[in-house]
C-alpha cells in the first residue's frame, strides 16, 4: 500500500478520528433551537460539503435567520467540548501516523470541517506536529467530491498526486481522492456502514481499522 507513496492524506471525521456522531448530535440540537426536527437523510445530503457550503445549505433549506459566519461560530462552539474531550483517534491510527512520519512519508489532512476544530482535535490528541499540511474545504473553490482539497493538500506536502495515498470514509471523499489522481483507501465507519459496498467498489483498498495495516508493515 505504501510503495512509492510520498504523502498520506487523511480526511478527518470518520477517517482519522471517530467523530461522525458529533455532527448528528449538533444538527439535532442546532435545528431544535429553531423548532425544526432533524430531517431523515440530512447527513447524506451534506456529505463532503465544506463548512461554509454546509452553512449556506442550512440557511437556504431551513431559512435560518443568522448570518453564515454566526452559524459557523455557533457550530464551532457546540463542537468544541466534544472534540476536546470525547473524540478519539480511529483504532491503530496513532501507530500508523507515527510509522509514516518516522519513515519520511509526509502527512496531510484534507477535511470539510473547520480549521479551528481540526487544529484543536489533533493538538489534543498529540499528533499535530506530524502533519505538513492541513487544508479545509473553505480553503479551496469547491468541496468534495471535487478534487480541490486533496490537490491542495498534496501541494502543501510537496508531493505529486500520483504519489499520494488518501484515507476516506465516505463516497464523496473517495470520489474526490480518485478525481485528484490519487490512490484511495476506504475506512470503515459506523455512520457510513451502509455505503460499504460502494466504498469498496470505488476505492483501491478497504480497511476496518489501521491495525490491519500495521499488522503487515
Amino acid at each position: 500500500m505504501l510503495k512509492n507513496i510520498e504523502a498520506v492524506l487523511f480526511d478527518l471525521d470518520g477517517s482519522l478520528v471517530d467523530s461522525m456522531w458529533v455532527w448528528r448530535d449538533i444538527d439535532i440540537e442546532y435545528l431544535g433551537k429553531f423548532g425544526i426536527p432533524l430531517p431523515e437523510g440530512l447527513q447524506s445530503e451534506i456529505e463532503g460539503m465544506s463548512f461554509t457550503e454546509t452553512a449556506e445549505y442550512f440557511k437556504k433549506k431551513f431559512e435560518i435567520p443568522d448570518s453564515i459566519e454566526q452559524m459557523k461560530a455557533d457550530w464551532n462552539r457546540m463542537a468544541w467540548d466534544k472534540y476536546t474531550h470525547h473524540v478519539p483517534l480511529k483504532k491503530g491510527a496513532r501507530e500508523f501516523v507515527e510509522h509514516c512520519y518516522e519513515n519520511g512519508i509526509r502527512l496531510g489532512i484534507a477535511t470539510s470541517n473547520s480549521r479551528e476544530l481540526v487544529e484543536n482535535v489533533i493538538g489534543v490528541l498529540g499528533i499535530k506536529d506530524y502533519f505538513d499540511g492541513i487544508v479545509t474545504g473553505c480553503d479551496v473553490s469547491k468541496g468534495k467530491p471535487a478534487p480541490d482539497v486533496y490537490l491542495e493538500a498534496a501541494k502543501r506536502c510537496g508531493a505529486t498526486p500520483e504519489k499520494c495515498l488518501v484515507f476516506e470514509d465516505i463516497v464523496p471523499g473517495i470520489l474526490a481522492g480518485k478525481a485528484a489522481g490519487m490512490k484511495v483507501c476506504a475506512v470503515e465507519d459506523e455512520y457510513s456502514h451502509h455505503q460499504n459496498y460502494e466504498k469498496k467498489k470505488l476505492s483501491d483498498y478497504f480497511i476496518r481499522d489501521y491495525d490491519e495495516i500495521m499488522a503487515v508493515l
